[in-house]
């Protein structure tokens, strides 16, 4: 599984980070950023659920 952030649709709210913190982080600008380029096994369902928290969709699977 590939995770994705929309820069251009991410307001910095930070869902990201708090449901998956190993693989979302937030940048120097406070917007969410991809740590890692494949999402390990045991992080799928956290990164799942910060896609499906994220308030304007920002995330996307890939």
């Amino acid at each position: 599984m590939k995770v994705a952030i929309d820069a251009a649709v991410c307001d910095g709210k930070g869902y990201c980070k708090r449901f998956a913190p190993e693989v979302f982080a937030m940048d120097e600008w406070g917007y969410g950023k991809v740590l890692v380029e494949e999402v390990p096994p045991e992080q799928e369902a956290n990164a799942q659920a910060a896609v499906e928290a994220c308030p304007l969709q920002a995330i996307r699977t890939v």
